[in-house]
């Protein structure tokens, strides 16, 4: 690997000549800018404001813009003979217990190589160091013009040192945090605690960048033969969360399925039991003659026919009933007046 910088760690009076390498590499797909009409590239040009003419590279220097507009020219002159004595060294200024560093003031990351092979043993000496007081070395270095701030710490045999912003560039999360009371109940921290679980074992080797492995599909398919790759449906997700539990449970099942594991038991609530509520008063029983009219109304309603027997005997009983004369009447018998007592 190719290093960015020369320079020397410097650890009291000790001094290791080292390389700074760059330990991580952007592989995102980048585009170029062109003519739709034509396809031609598009390609910005440094002109100047004041003329109008393209300026080189070697002509462009650099200034300070006041509020006012004006600018102030700073050579390279000026900067080198400021008084930065981490103009070329790393200076360890304290070790720290890696928990101290928030993972906010994080910025990129180094690798630091041996410089010869009489960096070799202070090299090792720190390294070694770092390790058994399980401690972090932080430093001050100047890198393309600035002042830095480092933390130093062991990645297997090799020294490593992240960039990291100063305190003061870290923002306050003022106005981020929700400004509504809100309470969580301890079976839903019992479930969250139970997705965290599930989700939080993973082989950070197998993830990888899939928005990038289908623009490469794509751009090798356009190169090809011109063919669009076919857009794989996208998986819907859900929109408000209603039921929180609900959802919960479905995220735990839904990873562990993914997993192969057998889907945890049913997280079980403890629900408030109701109020209890006054026992109705007991209707008052039916009247025989109410039964029977009852059972009338229902065989009426359900449409129940009577059985061809009961019919024929009813029809009889009313042929009959036509037929039989009226029962004549028995003269009224006169009234005896009573005889009168002297």
């Amino acid at each position: 690997m190719r290093s960015i910088w020369n320079g020397a760690i410097s650890f009291g009076l000790v001094s290791i000549p080292i390389k700074l390498v760059n330990a991580t590499e952007n592989k995102s797909v980048s585009f170029r800018q062109i003519h739709l009409e034509d396809g031609g590239r598009i390609r910005y040009r440094k002109v100047c404001e004041l003329d109008g003419e393209e300026v080189q590279t070697s002509e462009i220097g650099k200034a300070y813009e006041e509020a006012d507009g004006t600018m102030i020219p700073i050579t390279d002159e000026d900067l080198s003979a400021l008084p930065l004595p981490t103009a070329k060294t790393i200076e360890i200024v304290a070790f720290v217990p890696s928990s101290e560093i928030d993972p906010l003031q994080m910025d990129a990351a180094y690798y630091l190589a041996a410089n010869g092979v009489p960096a070799a043993k202070p090299y090792t000496l720190l390294r070694e160091a770092l390790k058994r007081s399980d401690r972090v070395a932080i430093a001050k270095f100047a890198l393309r013009g600035r002042e830095r701030l480092g933390m130093l710490r062991v990645v297997d045999d090799v020294i490593a040192m992240h960039g990291l912003l100063w305190p003061d560039e870290i923002r306050a999360p003022e106005g981020v945090a929700p400004d509504t009371a809100v309470t969580v109940r301890d079976a839903e921290l019992d479930l969250a605690d139970a997705l965290m679980d599930t989700l939080g074992e993973v082989d950070i080797h197998t993830l990888h960048d899939d928005y990038r492995e289908a623009v490469e599909e794509l751009i090798a398919a356009k190169a090809e033969g011109g063919l669009e790759v076919p857009a794989e449906p996208k998986k819907e997700r859900g929109g408000q969360v209603i039921d929180l539990m609900a959802a919960l449970e479905n995220s735990v099942r839904a990873a562990r399925e993914a997993r192969g594991e057998p889907a945890p038991a049913e997280a079980s609530v403890t629900e408030l039991s109701p109020r209890p509520r006054k026992k109705a008063q007991a209707a008052p029983k039916e009247t025989g003659a109410k039964k029977s009219t009852a059972k009338t109304a229902k065989s009426a309603e359900s449409g129940e026919k009577k059985p061809a027997a009961s019919r024929k005997s009813t029809s009889k009983t009313a042929k009959a009933a036509e037929k039989k004369p009226a029962a004549k009447k028995a003269p009224a018998k006169k009234a005896t007046p009573r005889k009168r007592s002297a």
